[in-house]
């Protein structure tokens, strides 16, 4: 999709939802104006700023408007349903811890009626936007795609998941080179590939047939310029190597990477780094500092040993660092080799309780302070973990090229607690190279805002 063009049907679509949610506000405000005492206007104005403040956090953090989930309908659909379900327990937490009685508790569910009714009305608006877009014929560019190989049929799937922009018409190859039936026709040989784009009024021209293989390409390359038709390679670079790359440039050379890094850039480790400080701070100095003497006394009273429970762990680029976490467990030999297991012996009543809680992870607050930790990142494991997993799955070692955390993007999708199978570590390894190669500074709110949603809602797996 034209980027232009997602960016207007997002600012439109965010648009049209917080005029849902204004409106249903008002219109609630105007049924029970009679019920609204006079000097009640502060507590609606903050309650009104509040429930949008909150869809906007939400909403942003969990990339409700990103690229990927408003091409599709029913991802979208499904992604709104999730976030209007947060938006209002944040809407009841804050209504609770706030004690604002003075707002009709009336007013409170017709508000959240009529907002759940108005998106579910938007997304069906959303549809009649997508179908405009879809049958505004100048809005679209009518492709041909020369070649029928493996990266041309990327390239089809591609057109057909973006929905936008992009109106494939078929195929330019010699027919004896085609073996298959396609999905869009073989409109012609690839000697006739400007006539045929004349002919079909064709905006734009992909040949995934470099000009080294088919010295004809040059020649087309040059005419369609001329007609006023664009003309782009898609080179298969499986050729030099045999999986998805990144392409870069160091000034006019191109250099292949196996996966994008946003936190190789210095800016954006800056900015992790920022983040990091100014929570971890907080938390040490809001919460350890009444946290660690009432949670130390009841565990030494229950048994002997030290408060925190020190163990060397893998960090960044492999290096080791002593992880801290609240002793959960009576002092044992086998902490150093042997995972927590469901019903273990070995952790007492009152470690069962703050690792159920997760309340046993806050020291690493202190690791984060220190630069050994980042409040997001692959957890750490002890390092004959790392050793044995390391031999298991082929790409584990990448997951080290960050910071651990003390959570992740595993964790907040399910993936924490024992490993009991070679699947369960690969699924985690998978999920935390999907955190690398697509870091933001609001991926990292979002695993904050879920870890501490799962806390309260509690997890089967912490024991």
């Amino acid at each position: 999709m034209n980027k232009q063009l997602k960016s207007y049907l997002q600012k439109i679509l965010i648009a049209l939802d917080l005029a849902a949610l204004n409106i249903a506000f008002f219109l609630s405000r105007f049924i029970f104006e009679a019920r609204i005492a006079d000097n009640s206007f502060k507590s609606y104005l903050e309650f009104w700023m509040v429930i949008n403040a909150f869809w906007v956090l939400i909403a942003f953090v969990c990339r409700t408007y990103s690229d990927s989930n408003i091409i599709n309908f029913e991802s979208f659909t499904k992604r709104t349903a999730q976030v209007y379900l947060l938006w209002l327990i944040a809407t009841l937490f804050y209504l609770f811890f706030s004690r604002q009685f003075e707002v009709s508790r009336f007013f409170t569910i017709v508000t959240i009626i009529i907002f759940g009714l108005s998106l579910f009305l938007n997304r069906f608006l959303y549809l009649g936007i997508q179908n405009y877009f879809k049958k505004r014929n100048q809005l679209f560019n009518k492709v041909l795609i020369i070649g029928y190989n493996e990266t041309a049929k990327k390239l089809e799937n591609y057109f057909e998941e973006e929905g936008f922009n992009a109106h494939l018409l078929g195929f330019i190859e010699d027919e004896t080179n085609v073996q298959e039936l396609t999905r869009h026709p073989i409109i012609s040989d690839i000697k006739n590939t400007i006539q045929t784009a004349i002919e079909m009024d064709v905006q734009e021209i992909f040949s995934t047939i470099t000009p080294e293989q088919n010295k004809d390409i040059y020649t087309i390359m040059n005419k369609a310029e001329s007609e006023c038709i664009r003309f782009k390679v898609v080179p298969d670079l499986s050729i030099f190597v045999n999986k998805p790359v990144i392409i870069n440039y160091v000034r006019d050379l191109p250099v292949l990477s196996l996966r994008s890094e946003p936190l190789d850039d210095v800016g954006n480790r800056f900015k992790k780094r920022t983040l990091d400080v100014i929570i971890s701070a907080l938390v040490v100095v809001f919460v350890l500092s009444w946290l660690v003497p009432l949670l130390g006394l009841l565990i030494m009273l229950e048994s002997k040993g030290p408060i925190f429970f020190s163990q060397v762990r893998s960090g960044r680029n492999n290096k080791t660092f002593r992880c801290l976490k609240f002793r959960s467990m009576a002092v044992n030999k086998d902490s150093d080799t042997k995972q927590a297991t469901k019903n273990d012996k070995r952790i007492t009543r009152i470690g069962k309780f703050i690792r159920k809680t997760s309340l046993d992870e806050f020291p690493q607050f202190i690791n984060v302070l220190k630069g050994e930790m980042s409040l997001v990142g692959p957890r750490p494991h002890m390092v004959k973990h790392t050793t044995d997993y390391s031999k298991i799955v082929d790409q584990f070692m990448i997951r080290q090229f960050l910071k651990p955390g003390i959570t992740g993007w595993a964790q907040v999708n399910g993936l924490r607690g024992e490993i009991t199978d070679n699947e369960q570590i690969i699924n985690r390894v998978n999920e935390d190279l999907w955190y690398l190669e697509n870091w933001t500074i609001w991926l990292d709110l979002r695993i904050m805002f879920l870890t501490v949603y799962k806390v309260f809602k509690g997890d089967e797996k912490a024991f």
